[in-house]
């Protein structure tokens, strides 16, 4: 692990089930009962589900059919982000009393450099705590948080032990922590990267770093050198407290190719469904919408077009990628569809946007 690194105390603070937690603070009814924010019974997806709902298999971006069919007993509420976004806001004013360092990635989790804090804190566990209870305390919700000496660490951690608890890993476990981490749980390595792990022997964090760069970069691409240094520590990554997002993007890899475009549009409204919920989390719109396509043998296509107007709508969103896939016809099957936004315009851009010898 690089000095730089090691002399860092980075936190990642993410709340639990944040909108659906908003609703039933909101709603007394609503406790402790089985909650899905957007979606229906019969349309649309799953935005957030409340802990009662998740122990039914009920969770973010699955079909509210599906959600009511695995939870006969779930609450369908509506998103009220606009809710959300002034209960986001009074969280991110405690942030904002310990450090200016604060890099938010939605309305509902942000990473905090504390290294240098304004409580002259050198204990960034005891200020994850203190965190943690104030935002209990005057916002009524509860967090948890992933505390070590870099982003990609305290991300992983920060879900060890949810809902309301933390999970600190200390300079000197970092690797071991690594090490022992199923590959599934590394933050960057999707559904799709898995089964291939899998498939060359990766499963835990210490056959991984057994894997040469060369065979990794073979394996992975570009990606390959990400996964090379952050399994032994290394990821050099500030926080980025004037963070601009450049786009906000959505796909999917199929099972089985696609070589109908009326299956490509029914694939792509549920893509399209799984951006807005990511648009409307991070209050992001943009003007220009782009189609990405990736065929059978690997060759990929995009498709953009430009609006004179910002739109973070599905339905918006869908009648621009309707006139992209009609375009031109497909050259083979397709194994992967994306829509991506991007030309932004969004609030979080311009608002929210030596080992030490303490204990950490």
């Amino acid at each position: 692990m690089s000095e730089i690194t090691s002399n860092r105390k980075i936190i990642h603070i993410d709340m639990d089930a944040f909108y659906a937690s908003v609703e039933q603070m909101d709603n007394p009814s609503l406790r402790g009962k089985p909650v899905a924010v957007g979606g229906s019974e019969n349309r649309g997806v799953v935005a957030a589900a409340s802990y009662e709902a998740r122990k039914f298999g009920v969770r973010s971006a699955i079909s509210g059919f599906m959600a009511k069919k695995n939870c006969p007993e779930l609450i369908f509420v509506s998103p009220r982000f606009d809710r959300y976004k002034e209960i986001s806001s009074k969280i991110h004013t405690i942030f904002r009393e310990y450090t200016d360092m604060v890099e938010p990635l939605s309305l509902d989790e942000a990473y905090l450099d504390v290294t240098k804090n304004k409580k002259g804190n050198p204990s960034a566990s005891l200020l994850a705590e203190e965190i943690r209870l104030r935002i209990f305390n005057e916002v009524g919700l509860t967090a948890s948080a992933g505390i070590s000496v870099n982003k990609f660490v305290a991300k992983i951690a920060s879900d060890y032990n949810k809902p309301n608890g933390q999970k600190t890993v200390n300079p000197e476990d970092v690797i071991d922590f690594l090490e022992e981490l199923p590959i599934r749980k590394f933050y960057g390595v999707g559904k799709v990267t898995t089964e291939k792990m899998y498939q060359l022997g990766i499963f835990t964090g210490v056959e991984l770093k057994s894997k040469t760069l060369e065979f990794l970069e073979k394996h992975f691409g570009k990606s390959g050198s990400f996964y090379y240094n952050v399994v032994r520590g290394i990821h050099n990554s500030e926080v980025k407290s004037n963070r601009i997002t450049k786009s906000v993007a959505a796909e999917h890899t199929f099972d089985i190719n696609l070589s109908s475009e009326i299956f490509m549009m029914e694939q792509l409204e549920h893509i399209a469904n799984t951006l807005e919920i990511r648009l409307k989390k991070q209050n992001i719109s943009g003007k220009t919408v782009t189609l990405k396509i990736k065929y059978s043998d690997f060759t990929q296509q995009t498709r953009s077009k430009t609006l004179p107007y910002f739109i973070s709508d599905k339905g918006l969103i869908l009648e621009t990628i309707k006139e992209l896939l009609y375009q031109e016809r497909m050259k083979d099957s397709v194994r992967l569809l994306g829509i991506s936004l991007n030309n932004l315009n969004t609030e979080l851009k311009k608002a929210v946007v030596v080992q030490l010898k303490f204990a950490f």
